[in-house]
């Protein structure tokens, strides 16, 4: 597995539901806010580059950097917990596959 593999937790469920709320993928990429490489300096209210709320296949999504799961284990799984517990899709995917928001 390379280092710099993401995670894609989509925002439709197992049966193909939309999650909701629909802002869904920024709360979450918000909780996640803290945890950021050394020396990064984008400021406080910035988005970690770890952990970032995109869109994949026309679906929110959030993209999670496998590298997270070094820095810190705990949040890596907050992240896959969050995607189990509310039956979320995911795929596993080399970096930079999902689009930036728009």
């Amino acid at each position: 597995m390379s280092e710099k593999q993401q995670l894609v937790i989509l925002g439709l469920t197992q049966s193909g539901e939309r999650f909701r709320p629909s802002d869904w993928a920024e709360r979450l990429a918000g909780v996640m806010s803290r945890f950021k490489p050394p020396g990064f300096d984008a400021g406080p209210l910035a988005y970690s580059p770890y952990v970032v709320p995109s869109y994949f296949e026309g679906a929110r999504c959030v993209v999670v950097d496998h590298r997270l799961r070094e820095l810190e284990p705990l949040a890596w799984r907050f992240v896959c917990g969050f995607a189990q517990d509310n039956h979320l899709q995911t795929r596993e995917l080399p970096p930079q596959e999902p689009s930036s928001p728009s």
